[in-house]
């Protein structure tokens, strides 16, 4: 999936996650990376991506948030059907 990439300048960091899946046999994790996202060199399969603890191995809609700065945020499908679909909507305050 295409990460999305938030402003982390803008203070206070304050971003809403919500996922919604349209299949039950979803599984999926929302990640997050610290690498620097700026460089025409950057590239989301080199990237170190870190499990959101909230969203992690999940099978239903669900929502959380991050309240500190990342630079890149996707969401992971480890599991289920190839016609299901996962959206992740993403709401930065600021």
């Amino acid at each position: 999936m295409v990460p999305y990439f938030p402003d982390y300048m803008i203070r206070p960091f304050n971003i809403g996650v919500g996922c919604i899946i349209n299949s039950t046999s979803q599984v999926y994790t929302v990640e997050h990376s610290f690498d620097y996202t700026g460089s025409s060199t950057f590239i989301s399969s080199n990237a170190t991506w870190f499990p959101n603890s909230g969203i992690t191995a999940k099978t239903t809609n669900q929502d959380g948030n991050y309240a500190y700065p990342v630079s890149a945020i996707r969401v992971q499908s480890s599991a289920g059907s190839s016609t299901g679909t996962i959206n992740m909507v993403l709401i930065q305050a600021g």
